[in-house]
This record gives C-alpha cells, sequence and structure tokens, in this order.
C-alpha cells in the first residue's frame, strides 16, 4: 500500500450505520481504505449501490464471524495483520424473532472469534478496535438519570449478550491484544428504510412515515420515555472513537454516549413543529401490551459527562434528530407532507 494509507477493518459494514459510517470516513479521510467484511454478494451490492464511486476505496473481505476459530479467511487475516489500524466491530442481531441461538452466535461467539482473530496475529499487532455496544446493557430499577458509574445488569438477552461482549474487549484490551473501546449507543431514530421486525423499531416509524404521508401505528402510552440519537449522530461516534487518545480513556472503556431524552408525546410534538399537524394525523394509536411491558424496562434517561469530556457529541433535542433526518434523507424538504 502506498506510504500515509491506512485500512479500517469493519464488521456490520452492510448495515444501515455501517453503510453510513463507512461513506463519511471515506469522504473525510482521503487516506482510509476500508476491509469490509461480508458474508453474501448480495450484501456487498447493497454496498456498492450506497457509496458510488467511493466503494473503489473498499475492499469486500467474504467470511462469517459466528464460525468457531474466525472462519473469515485468509483474506481477513490478511487485512487485519497487514494494513488495518482500526477495528469496527458493529455486526450484531437484535431480531430475536428468528433464534437466540442465532443471535447468541453473532453477539457473543461472533464477539470472542472477532478477538480471537486479532490476539492471534501477535504483540506486534494492538488496533483500536470500536465496539459498537446499546444502552440494553442497562436493567432496572433506574434512577432519575443513569451516570457513568451506574451497574451494567440487564434483563434482556440482547442486554446480556452486549454486556458479555463489553466485558470480553475489556479483559482483551487489559491483557494488551488490542486497544479496545465499547461505545452503549442510544436507540437509532430516525432509522431510514423500511419498518423492521425490532421492538424499537415504531420509535422511528411513528416519525419516519408520517413524514412520508404514510400511517403509523403507536403502541405506547405517549408517556414513555427513552434516549435518542441519530444515524448522523452515531456515525460521529464510531469515527471519534476509532481516533479518541488512548491515554484519555483510561482502564474504563465502555461508555454510555451523549443522546437525547424524550417522551413519545414530545417526539409527536417535534413532528407537529416541523411537519404540522397533518403528519400527526397519520399516527394511529393501537396499544399493545407485549410491547408496553418490554419498553418499560428499557431506561429513559442518562448522564453522559464521561464522554462529552471526551470529546462525543450528539443532537441536543428531538427537532434536531427529526432535522437530521429531512436533511440526510429526504433532500431537506422540511414542512410538507409527500404525497
Amino acid at each position: 500500500m502506498r506510504p500515509g494509507v491506512f485500512t479500517v477493518f469493519i464488521t456490520g459494514g452492510t448495515g444501515l450505520i455501517g453503510r453510513a459510517a463507512i461513506a463519511r470516513l471515506l469522504r473525510q479521510h482521503p487516506d482510509v481504505r476500508i476491509a469490509a467484511l461480508v458474508r453474501s454478494g448480495e450484501r456487498w451490492r447493497s454496498l456498492v449501490t450506497t457509496l458510488g464511486p467511493l466503494v473503489a476505496r473498499v475492499v469486500p473481505v467474504r467470511g462469517d464471524i459466528t464460525c468457531d476459530g474466525l472462519a473469515l479467511g485468509r483474506g481477513a487475516h490478511h487485512w487485519l495483520e497487514r494494513h488495518s489500524r482500526a477495528v469496527v466491530h458493529l455486526a450484531a442481531d437484535t431480531v430475536f424473532s428468528r433464534s437466540r441461538d442465532a443471535a447468541r452466535a453473532v453477539n457473543v461467539d461472533g464477539t470472542r472469534h472477532l478477538l480471537e482473530a486479532v490476539r492471534s496475529l501477535g504483540s506486534g499487532y494492538r488496533p483500536r478496535l470500536v465496539f459498537s455496544s446499546s444502552i440494553a446493557v442497562f436493567g432496572p430499577p433506574f434512577p432519575e438519570a443513569i451516570g457513568d458509574d451506574h451497574l451494567a445488569a440487564p434483563l434482556t438477552s440482547y442486554g446480556t449478550q452486549k454486556a458479555i461482549a463489553e466485558l470480553l474487549v475489556s479483559d482483551y484490551t487489559r491483557r494488551g491484544f488490542l486497544d479496545g473501546i465499547s461505545i452503549r449507543l442510544p436507540t437509532i431514530c430516525v432509522r431510514p428504510g423500511e419498518p423492521n421486525k425490532a421492538a424499537s423499531g415504531f420509535f422511528s416509524s411513528i416519525i419516519r412515515e408520517p413524514l412520508s404521508g404514510h400511517e403509523a401505528v403507536l403502541p405506547v402510552p405517549e408517556d414513555v420515555r427513552h434516549w435518542f440519537a441519530s444515524p448522523r449522530a452515531a456515525v460521529g461516534f464510531l469515527v471519534h472513537a476509532a481516533t479518541l487518545d488512548q491515554d484519555a480513556l483510561g482502564g474504563r472503556r465502555a461508555l454510555t454516549m451523549p443522546g437525547v431524552s424524550a417522551t413519545v408525546g414530545e417526539m409527536i410534538e417535534s413532528l407537529r413543529r416541523i411537519a404540522g399537524a397533518e403528519a400527526v394525523e397519520l399516527i394511529r394509536r393501537v396499544p399493545d401490551e407485549a410491547t408496553m411491558r418490554m419498553v418499560a424496562s428499557w431506561p429513559g434517561r442518562f448522564h453522559t459527562r464521561r464522554a462529552q469530556e471526551l470529546g462525543f457529541e450528539a443532537e441536543t433535542d428531538f427537532d434536531e434528530i427529526i432535522r437530521a433526518h429531512v436533511e440526510d434523507e429526504l433532500n431537506g424538504v422540511v414542512g410538507a407532507v409527500a404525497a
């Protein structure tokens, strides 16, 4: 490779945040090349479509982190050992309706396989590894706002798997195999694209669909409070984490990211201010007991002083989150519902 050019190795790069992170890295850093782990040609084609000409600086690496021994293939080991200064681990499975075993294979076993692959390359290789964790590592009872010293005690399988992965990243860092950081992401909103099966999907749907002139279903009361950041902010977290001075991190390698605490009612009022009453009228209330029970176990407010002191930034209110979606996904059209 040319002097000064370096590679970032990414898992989960074909997902929403992964595609956006790759695009931002390539635009902002002309000396960066991406090695993106992909499991199929279809996933690679989705990345090609998103990146356009930028894809010339992306190398597809075939592999599957769920296979023992990191059966990523020789190509993955090559890019890790010879070129990659940073590893960004975004691959995750949040849809347990398919298979809890499948989710665990990605979220726990996949993380361990990736860490072992880095460790196996020897003491001469110690990359910065950024792991995408979640506020799901916290479980009730909650204080009014969760601070930096609050115990991670999840009450969901997904949260448990993320907490296990955080501990693995910290342990491999302590033992000198890599330089890791786990960033606990807020719920990302507004997610573009089609509605998904994630339990938190309605948070995006009640904004995204009305902005496009379509009906959305709200399954919980308007007093439900949650913690949010935009896809734009999430990408900023990842890029900043990949370049943060390790001396500033110290021994505590898991950080809760800043965000916006808002109730569903406050989200709807933000929608009203930006898109008008016509958009709000497209939200249909259909209470769902199962979703309400699940949401009741999620945290709603954080104090993120440590992350903010280290330079991580997010939106300051939900209006900003909606405007980010309008600018990034709707060509900046504000105040009118699409026909």
